[in-house]
């Protein structure tokens, strides 16, 4: 089996939705915890897509990081969010916007479920961000042992801050 090309093209994606909300700065970055979003999915899906979905507690959210400016400063190590006092990672160490696909991803808690929208609350992506996809969080799926390192709670201290 030959290692695939890093060129390799994958087929196109199209979002399923936009997320409405009040944040506007795709730079800023923290007190996401209280923003509460509105993901409207497109009309193709009609009125029965989230049919199901108000069983859950919570969704996973994938969406397009669109709105950040074309940079291709991804590669090598980077101290997330550039601070000092924080060990320098690798690209995939970190959960920083800036990737190769530019795809984010956050497990929301469910606030309300419509027809064709639902609100979600601390989904840290800005007004019109495209959404690729949507899946209920099953526990079944989720690890039970995670582990991480100390540096991480330091720097998400003031993320989801309320």
């Amino acid at each position: 089996m030959s290692e695939p090309s890093s060129a390799s093209q994958l087929g196109p994606m199209v979002a399923v939705g936009r997320v409405r909300n009040h944040r506007t700065d795709p730079g800023d970055s923290d007190g996401w915890g209280d923003v509460v979003s509105r993901i409207v999915l497109d009309e193709r899906f009609g009125d029965h897509a989230l049919t199901g979905l108000e069983e859950f507690s919570h969704v996973l959210v994938l969406y397009q990081l669109d709105q950040l400016d074309e940079r291709a400063d991804y590669t090598g190590v980077r101290r997330p969010r550039g601070r000092d006092d924080l060990p320098a990672v690798g690209l995939f160490a970190d959960r920083g916007p800036r990737r190769p696909n530019r795809i984010g991803v956050t497990a929301c808690p469910i606030v309300r479920v419509g027809a064709t929208d639902l609100e979600v609350r601390g989904l840290d992506a800005v007004d019109g961000t495209p959404v690729l996809d949507l899946k209920p969080v099953m526990h079944e799926f989720e690890p039970s042992d995670v582990r991480q390192p100390a540096w991480v709670a330091q720097l998400m201290s003031e993320y989801f801050e309320r």
